[in-house]
């Protein structure tokens, strides 16, 4: 299934630590706090532990959006969909 990760994360550090466990998750950065991938459901139970463990409750957001392929492809994309410096082929490939 494809997952959609966003987080606002109140500190620098932490923050730093919620990047990497998304990226060692699979799922690919789209924006700066923002990601889509596609993960089994272990795999994303597994993130929501690592991100649940590391964030602040007191002031941190974190999102998780399980979402099926049909309705992602229903999507629509406005405007700059994402720095390109920052996504890899693979994302490229999921949203276009």
């Amino acid at each position: 299934m494809l997952v959609w990760v966003m987080y606002d994360i109140c500190e620098p550090k932490r923050l730093s630590r919620m990047a990497k466990i998304c990226l060692r998750a699979g799922v690919y950065r789209i924006q700066k706090s923002v990601y889509v991938g596609e993960l089994n459901r272990n795999q994303l139970d597994q993130l929501r532990l690592e991100l649940e463990a590391t964030m602040d409750r007191s002031c941190d957001s974190v999102f998780l959006f399980p979402m099926e392929r049909l309705s992602f492809d229903k999507g629509n994309v406005l405007g700059v969909a994402f720095d390109k410096a920052m996504v890899s082929d693979r994302v490229r490939e999921l949203i276009l």
